[in-house]
């Protein structure tokens, strides 16, 4: 029997099957696509199970979705054809992560904007329950030759176990999700009433929600289309801008305003010239600026969800909170709140396996585990570094660009001593999300132990100028003035350093003002470091080689504790 096309196969899928496979993309934290592109994709599936395919043209989509007037050329605007590479892009990668085990395939192929439906032959087939799957089901393979279709009358068969299976298949995955802040990014008003003004307001708005995207950890929504119920998925911050127009130069103003009572917990304004050659780079650097202060870690939505109140959380904002726990900890980084943190975070990812953030957060406090305890049982330093391998690991494979997974990645790689494939991970991930101060933070630092204290000490530098929120680039900048030279800077900054309770940072201290000559406040961490981290002391060239890549620098920084007066041997 000949093998059934893909436009025959399309139509064997019930209507309500393609339907729930699309809400189950649209409902993704990885589908990456911006709400234009999202009501995008609900119009032409709509369209097409409506039996409507042939009627889907850019003109349709154009007026129909973007909202153009009836005017609209397509040979002179491409907004269809590049939106549509886009959501091309946003459903090849959702199906390569979270969608990798969907049993339906909803694509668009090139050349057209028409959707077709297909099922997989791998996730409906593997391991389903016993009870719900029919005799013919069970009895088919597991694996598919790629160059082998499923016949018509398998096909048949599998669509008639089809309704018990999937329902089975939709209550066993999607068991709920973790809190994900929701940001609807309004239309920027355009207070000249101009041509130019308009499309200058336009264009802000679109590189803002493209800069903002690319924080993972938030959903950018955009304005709702007419119909559509806000209600659904209500989003918790609503960002609303303006653009005014002078001779040479244009001014937005931009808030987020807290959407249960309006308040506005951000303003800020931005000013651009006008001209061609500078205005693109001028729009991608304001809408950098706005990204970092709303969405990165400590930054707007964080302080407003940290200082956030729920009495009797349910599970997916229990597991939300531990994020935010965790980062309430890195100011800090202490052991006995490191404890508690790490608790909930293990508990957030029993409770929601697939939560990629839960993993990587998890991940950088086993990390902590071994570079901030010293128990003096190498088998239990080994023992945490490898849990912490493993879980920055389970968190890419969840989502291979989830910034806090690929950042525990790059600093557990560090630590087992793989500091190129570190690096390298460390250059891909900051590619993802040039936004992200936390990961730009420690990236720098990876780079600057590693030997490349120019470009790492600068990365650092950047990253405590956009996000000075965490006490952690003083220490770096401290290090990095240290082994530049200038010890007094080097002081300053690590007076300037909240950890008091750390022992890493009492071990800089020490190198610091020994090698600059500070005896009184040398005398005083050393003998802090005697009387509370013993083994420390007693193995100082391993954890100082630990840390450090390069011999002479090693050499350098326990010269540095003699000095201080601690007792190391050559």
């Amino acid at each position: 029997m000949r093998a059934e096309p893909a436009a025959g196969r399309e139509h064997r899928l019930a209507p309500e099957v393609c339907r729930a496979q699309l809400a189950r993309i649209l409902n993704s934290a990885d589908f990456d696509a911006t709400g234009r592109e999202r009501r995008f994709l609900s119009h032409v599936v709509e369209e097409t199970l409506a039996g409507r395919g042939d009627r889907i043209k850019a003109y349709s989509i154009a007026v129909e979705v973007f909202g153009r007037d009836m005017s609209f050329d397509p040979q002179t605007d491409p907004i269809v054809r590049i939106e549509a590479g886009h959501l091309r892009r946003g459903l090849e990668r959702y199906y390569l992560t979270a969608g990798h085990d969907d049993p339906i395939l909803i694509t668009i192929p090139k050349g057209g904007y028409v959707p077709t439906f297909s099922l997989r032959s791998q996730p409906l087939l593997a391991d389903p329950p016993t009870p719900v799957v029919s005799a013919v089901v069970a009895q088919l393979p597991v694996r598919r030759s790629p160059s082998r279709l499923l016949l018509p009358s398998v096909l048949v068969a599998v669509l008639a176990a089809g309704a018990s299976v999937l329902a089975w298949w939709w209550t066993s995955v999607r068991v709920g999700a973790p809190e994900t802040p929701r940001v609807l990014v309004e239309s920027f008003d355009d207070l000249n009433g101009t041509h130019a003004a308009a499309a200058i307001a336009s264009g802000l708005r679109q590189e803002v929600v493209s800069q903002l995207s690319k924080f993972k950890d938030i959903v950018v929504v955009e304005s709702a289309a007419k119909g559509e119920d806000p209600s659904i998925s209500p989003a918790r911050f609503v960002l609303a801008g303006s653009v005014n127009l002078s001779t040479d130069a244009f001014r937005l103003r931009v808030r987020l305003l807290n959407r249960a009572d309006n308040s506005v917990l951000w303003a800020e304004s931005y000013d651009g010239g006008l001209k061609v050659a500078q205005l693109m780079d001028v729009q991608t650097d304001i809408a950098r600026n706005v990204s970092s202060s709303l969405a990165q870690a400590y930054g707007v939505i964080f302080q407003a969800d940290a200082n956030l109140h729920v009495v009797n959380p349910p599970d997916d904002w229990a597991a939300y909170s531990c994020t935010l726990s965790f980062y309430a900890y890195r100011v800090g980084v202490d052991a006995e709140s490191r404890s508690s943190v790490r608790a909930c975070l293990e508990k957030a990812v029993d409770r929601f396996p697939t939560y990629a953030t839960a993993w990587g957060l998890l991940s950088l406090i086993y990390i902590d585990d071994y570079r901030f305890e010293f128990s003096g049982d190498p088998a239990e330093s080994a023992a945490a570094l490898d849990r912490a391998l493993a879980a920055a690991r389970r968190s890419v494979g969840l989502d291979p660009v989830n910034i806090r997974g690929r950042q525990a990645e790059m600093v557990a790689l560090y630590f087992h001593k793989e500091i190129d494939a570190a690096l390298k991970v460390g250059k891909q991930t900051l590619t993802i999300n040039p936004n992200d101060t936390e990961f730009m933070g420690e990236y720098g630092e990876r780079l600057a132990v590693s030997g490349n204290w120019h470009d790492g000490c600068q990365l650092i530098a950047e990253a405590r100028q956009k996000n000075p929120g965490s006490g952690y680039y003083d220490v770096d900048l401290a290090l990095c003035s240290y082994f530049s030279g200038d010890y007094s800077q080097a002081a300053m900054w690590i007076n300037k350093s909240p950890f008091p309770s750390n022992p890493v940072y009492h071990l800089l201290a020490a190198a610091v003002f020994g090698e600059g000559g500070y005896k009184i406040a040398a005398d005083r961490e050393v003998a802090w470091l005697n009387q509370n981290q013993p083994d420390l002391v007693k193995n100082m060239r391993q954890v100082v080689s630990a840390r450090l890549a390069r011999s002479q620098d090693v050499e350098f920084f326990l010269g540095s504790l003699r000095k201080a007066g601690l007792g190391i041997a050559d």
